[in-house]
């Protein structure tokens, strides 16, 4: 990101909250965003199916695992705590400020997560061998 912004390199793919800042500065420009859709807090900027790019999406996501085995009512109170978390506005404004969005209301249950992280790792792992990539 340092190299990017000071001029050393011309492009880099980056994850939304490391760029803002900069975008927002003026110190680097987005050319496209490697989502389904547009980001809210770029809502000028074109998605890479958008300028002609098909198949190029990456989204970023998060989730929040236990331990094998940890008791079900245990994990629903952990996943209310989460869905209260995502209903509060400041939270909602903050998130949206780093271009990140929440997923809909039938996506925040463990088994949804459950469902779009198997959908990733099949999505990735050819890539990933193909590439003959390694974890040293």
């Amino acid at each position: 990101m340092q190299d990017l912004v000071a001029g050393q390199i011309d492009l880099m793919c980056a994850e939304a909250s490391q760029t803002l800042p900069h975008v927002g500065a003026g110190k680097m420009k987005a050319f496209t965003v490697m989502s389904k859709t547009r980001f809210p807090a770029l809502p000028d900027v074109p998605t890479m199916e958008e300028v002609g790019i098909a198949g190029a999406e990456i989204s970023f996501w998060h989730g929040l695992w236990a331990p094998k085995g940890t008791p079900k009512p245990v994990v629903a109170k952990l996943n209310e705590a989460v869905v209260t978390a995502f209903a509060d506005p400041n939270v909602r404004k903050r998130i949206g400020d780093l271009g990140q969005s929440i997923p809909a209301p039938q996506e925040l249950v463990p088994e949804a997560l459950a469902a779009h992280h198997k959908a990733e790792v099949e999505k990735w792992w050819p890539i990933i061998k193909a590439a003959n990539i390694k974890v040293n």
